[in-house]
């Protein structure tokens, strides 16, 4: 086995390599990881050929659809079809063929408040400014661990140096966390919170700033006065007693910010997971404009991605959701989709459009969705299962069909969400370190596979594929903002036929892209070739402004008060009366696990037991519980027995959970994981929304707390 170790020549990481990349090869070497299609016969799972199992899939999930409807069919996509290429660039085909309006993914357990409250402001869901690390001289972290997750909705290699950078040239930064994270420990001040009340406190720092540290915005951002004018019932003073913090600090730190030659609000999960995480996206970036930190260097600036698609000018459709909504809940639709803690009722409630068959893409959400166990029980109702997965997982494990993908080391890697989430512009592709059997379809085939057979299309993966191709190269060469526009079709489509699958479009949106070569256009420019030629990457330069041109509303402009979010704030103001009370439940990371991802890997979870539940040593007397002793956890939709890790790092009334765990589950196949099982945070997990995002409240939980027995 070749020895995984980070690039020291790479021009963005420097060498720099968290440790689970380290493991890929044990992840290649795993015996638990499928590597041949599973078809489930009288209860037991056998091994099948591939042509067989894509075509019983499909027919599987038709004839759910042509008893019961299309919509008795639903999709989940998870996490991992971010981190590599065919999991990007072709879950479109397969979910359209799917038919269903029914698509859920891990987006609503994480970060889509975030794409809501940057879809309002700026148009697009996508158009996400994140924090110029390098340049900043104040960088105020909120529901952030970067120690743990080297950052998220922000790629950066080695946050920690990162943020000691900050320091050693004299800048500042303050995390806000119910916990004092080692993020916390890194910074120049720790300030405990209240989960749930970030929003709030966001809003008490940006009324001090517009009343004593007030700028003059620029025409491009509309809205300034109904935001002053929305906020101005939350104070210091006012969100003290719910938030924890006192309103000296909150004062302090509002005119540190304000004052900053340069500083940037960065929030992500902790404070996104919450009944308030919209709210809370949304105040974290009316924060950076109203102090001039917004575009600007050092502040919240937005990436140009070598992929992305050019564009002159601002303005464009906007943004919108609820085209649609869900038949129980009546959820509004979001980027697509529908909230992953509204899938069981979908499965559970009777009726015409009751989900029977479900297809599920690298996820797991009978590990990462809340109420895992009424999740588990829904599962096992369904009539038909199809599970893309190289292992056989949780939710696999209720599968009619598995289908492995190959090794992540026997397929090339390009980042096509996270390129557009650097903290500086940069390419870097990496092509397969091992070749995969022949008999085994890239990811791509799987995928294209069953989009064709759901169908009913006589097309070869390979033929689709090219059909797909053609299209967005036509597109493209129409954009008059490309450097490839006007340059003849027939040329460029043989300049990129001698590629096939995810390196095809990803040479189209290269060379059609704003660094392009433009199919000769720029000689110097992109493309999937020069980036081989390049293995180290390819350095594009600093983050620049980009406003008005990447905007994408109707106006132009910056949109400060989305009405939608303006008539939300009541309820968080009515949260606020109602005042703090009893313990809170927040999740929690480790640098060495990845929500429910390779705890089957014997060196990321060897050690002491990390599934622990944190509590303050004040609280524990209290509960007349000591360290290594276990407390009962309870909702009302469920009860954990947790071991008990005492930590004064812990606010006093907040306990912690990791996230991720629980693999106890009969029928999974993870030998390594469910040696050490631990507990799934999500048994407690209760199906409270944002409502204008859908996102579950995985972090400020009400729970009860007992001794065991």
């Amino acid at each position: 086995m070749k020895v995984i170790r980070g690039d020291k020549e790479d021009v963005f990481s420097k060498g720099f390599i968290c440790p689970k990349g380290t493991t890929l090869g044990k992840l290649h070497e795993d015996p638990d990881r499928l590597s041949r299609p599973l078809i489930k016969r009288d209860g037991v799972f056998v091994e099948a050929e591939w042509d067989e199992a894509i075509a019983f899939a499909a027919a599987g999930l038709r004839d759910t659809s042509q008893k019961h409807g299309k919509n008795s069919l639903a999709a989940y996509v998870g996490n991992p079809n971010v981190h590599n290429l065919a999991g990007s660039l072709y879950l479109r085909p397969v979910l359209k063929a799917l038919g269903s309006p029914n698509v859920f993914s891990a987006s609503t357990v994480d970060q889509m408040p975030k794409h809501v409250s940057c879809g309002a402001m700026f148009g697009s869901p996508d158009f996400i400014p994140i924090p110029d690390l390098d340049r900043t001289a104040y960088l105020l972290m909120m529901g952030a661990d970067p120690h743990e997750s080297n950052g998220s909705l922000a790629t950066a290699p080695d946050w920690p140096g990162r943020m000691e950078n900050i320091r050693e040239r004299g800048g500042r930064i303050v995390t806000v966390d119910p916990r004092r994270s080692k993020s916390a420990k890194a910074s120049d001040e720790h300030v405990f919170i209240r989960p749930g009340t970030d929003a709030a406190w966001l809003a008490a720092v940006i009324t001090t700033v517009m009343t004593e540290f007030p700028i003059e915005l620029p025409d491009l951002f509309e809205g300034v006065a109904e935001v002053r004018e929305a906020l101005a019932g939350f104070t210091p003073d006012s969100v003290a007693e719910a938030t924890g913090i006192e309103a000296e600090t909150t004062r302090r730190i509002a005119a540190e910010f304000a004052q900053a030659p340069s500083a940037v609000a960065y929030g992500r999960m902790g404070m996104h997971t919450t009944e308030f995480g919209t709210l809370a996206s949304w105040l974290t970036d009316v924060l950076n404009v109203v102090t001039g930190n917004l575009d600007s260097p050092g502040g919240a600036m937005f990436p140009m991605a070598g992929i992305a698609t050019p564009k002159a000018g601002g303005g464009g459709r906007g943004f919108q959701v609820g085209r649609y909504a869900s038949r129980v809940g009546n959820h509004p639709e979001v980027r697509g989709e529908f909230p992953a803690a509204s899938l069981v009722e979908e499965i559970e409630t009777p009726g015409e459009g009751q989900v029977r068959g479900l297809l599920v893409i690298s996820g797991n959400p009978a590990r990462s969705i809340p109420e895992s166990e009424r999740v588990e029980r829904a599962l096992g109702q369904l009539e038909f299962v199809v599970v893309v997965d190289p292992y056989l997982s949780e939710t696999a494990a209720h599968a009619t069909v598995v289908l492995p993908p190959p090794s992540v080391l026997e397929r090339s890697h390009f980042d096509v969400a996270f390129t557009s989430l650097m903290i500086r512009n940069t390419v870097n592709y990496s092509s397969a370190t091992f070749d995969k059997p022949e008999s085994h379809p890239s990811e791509w085939e799987i995928l294209l596979g069953l989009s064709g057979a759901l169908q009913g299309l006589e097309a070869t993966p390979a033929q689709m594929d090219d059909a797909g191709a053609s299209a967005l190269l036509h597109k493209a060469l129409a954009n008059e903002a490309s450097p490839a526009f006007g340059a003849d079709e027939g040329t460029a489509w043989e300049a990129v036929s001698e590629y096939a699958g995810p390196e095809r479009i990803l040479d189209i949106r290269l060379r059609t892209g704003p660094y392009g070569d433009g199919f000769g256009a720029k000689p110097d420019g992109l493309s999937l070739a020069k980036l081989i030629e390049n293995p180290h990457g390819i350095d594009l330069g600093p983050l620049k402004s980009r406003i008005p041109n990447g905007l994408m509303n109707e106006s132009a402009s910056v949109q400060l008060a989305p009405q939608a979010f303006v008539n939300d704030v009541p309820r968080l103001s009515a949260h606020l009366a109602a005042g703090p009370s009893g313990y809170l439940l927040i999740g929690r990371r480790h640098l060495r696990s990845n929500n429910s991802w390779m705890h089957n890997i014997e060196v990321l979870v060897k050690g002491k037991n990390r599934c622990t539940l944190l509590i303050h040593p004040a609280d524990a007397a209290e509960l007349g519980v000591s360290e290594g002793g276990s407390l009962k956890v309870s909702t009302s939709v469920g009860s954990v027995l947790a071991p008990v890790e005492l930590s004064e790092d812990m606010m006093p009334g907040i306990v912690s959970l990791p996230h991720g765990w629980g693999h106890d589950a009969p029928g999974a196949r993870l030998t390594v994981a469910s040696s050490r099982p631990g507990v799934n945070s999500n048994i407690l997990s209760e199906p409270v929304l944002d409502p204008l995002s859908g996102n579950a409240r995985l972090n400020g939980i009400p729970v009860g707390l007992a001794l065991a027995g």
